[in-house]
């Protein structure tokens, strides 16, 4: 249906991705927009406009003049820095889009300040820092967390991610150089298991919405919150893997080279670049290991939650929620 001659009809779905989230092209297409950092260039002024073009679509009002490419860029620019459950603008360094240039950076300091104990420290307290505003910024569903709960889960993730890498560096002092290398994977490793759970525990407590394939809002599942955080824990361990496993491999050898001895200096950009070049393509294809609209089965959810929805509307068979990120 044409709202006026030449306009956008107002058939078209932007409430989902533009690609079929049923196959693994289709969402590492739509995690290579998400993730693009140059969504991190676009102004307050940009932001906005985005932002009215897609509610004013929603509101079946079309923007004259606007074609359909423009609108899905308005979409994916809205995505980029609006919560999709809360609507709130997410804080610059927490968005997908900045997930690239901010791991390049504490990624590479880590990898290349790994042998001294007070760098160790600091780079993995960056880390976590970092990781916390990612984790809280892209929580599931709009259940506000307390400043206690989030001062928890931070203290508990660095803790455990500092003590994992001094644990490990310890352990690998007689070993050869190369597997110290890998020390800082298995502390960021081992702390996403911890930072996400616990900054994402108000979920586990009171559960997720679940809603219907329409949308229409079902109830708030505990399980369904269990399956998302643990889809997005396996997905940041894969997304590390590349950047942290490949680069000490390539910075071993080429350490051992007279180019690199003769120019130290090199040794950080080196790296820094090496893990951005890494993460380009890691973070969008391990977003899109699983749909960011996920499902589960009703014979999977809480007996009570179970019995509600049945009595609302007997024909759903699968929920769905979304994972977060």
């Amino acid at each position: 249906m044409e709202s006026k001659m030449g306009e956008l009809p107002l058939d078209i779905n932007i409430q989902e991705p533009r690609w079929d989230q049923s196959t693994f092209l289709g969402r590492a297409r739509h995690f290579f927009t998400v993730t693009d950092p140059r969504n991190l260039l676009l102004s307050g002024a940009q932001l906005e406009a985005s932002r009215n073009i897609v509610q004013n679509y929603r509101a079946g009002v079309v923007t004259p003049g606007i074609t359909e490419d423009e609108l899905w860029r308005a979409k994916y620019v809205y995505d980029s820095a609006f919560h999709p459950d809360t609507g709130e603008k997410v804080v610059l360094i927490g968005r997908m889009s900045a997930q690239v240039p901010m791991n390049m950076t504490i990624t590479g300091c880590m990898l290349t300040f790994y042998r001294k104990t007070p760098t160790v420290v600091f780079w993995q307290w960056v880390n976590q820092s970092f990781n916390a505003i990612v984790n809280y910024s892209n929580r599931s569903g709009d259940t506000p967390i307390t400043v206690r709960q989030l001062g928890t889960a931070y203290v508990s993730a660095t803790t455990g991610a500092v003590a994992t890498a001094l644990g490990l560096k310890s352990l690998t002092k007689h070993l050869p150089p190369l597997v110290g290398r890998f020390v800082p994977f298995a502390a960021v490793a081992a702390a996403n298991c911890i930072n996400i759970p616990l900054m994402r525990q108000r979920e586990l407590q009171v559960g997720i919405p679940v809603a219907d394939e329409a949308g229409q809002r079902l109830g708030y599942s505990v399980t369904a919150a269990k399956q998302g955080i643990f889809q997005v824990v396996i997905s940041r361990i894969c997304m590390a893997i590349p950047a942290m496993a490949i680069p000490p491999l390539i910075m071993d050898t080429l350490e051992k080279k007279d180019f690199l001895k003769r120019r130290p200096w090199l040794g950080a950009p080196l790296q820094v670049g090496l893990v951005g070049f890494c993460l380009v393509f890691a973070t969008p294809l391990c977003c899109a290991l699983f749909p960011q609209k996920s499902s589960i089965h009703m014979s999977k959810l809480e007996p009570e939650l179970r019995a509600q929805i049945h009595e609302q509307n007997p024909s759903v068979e699968v929920v769905y929620y979304n994972k977060g990120l």
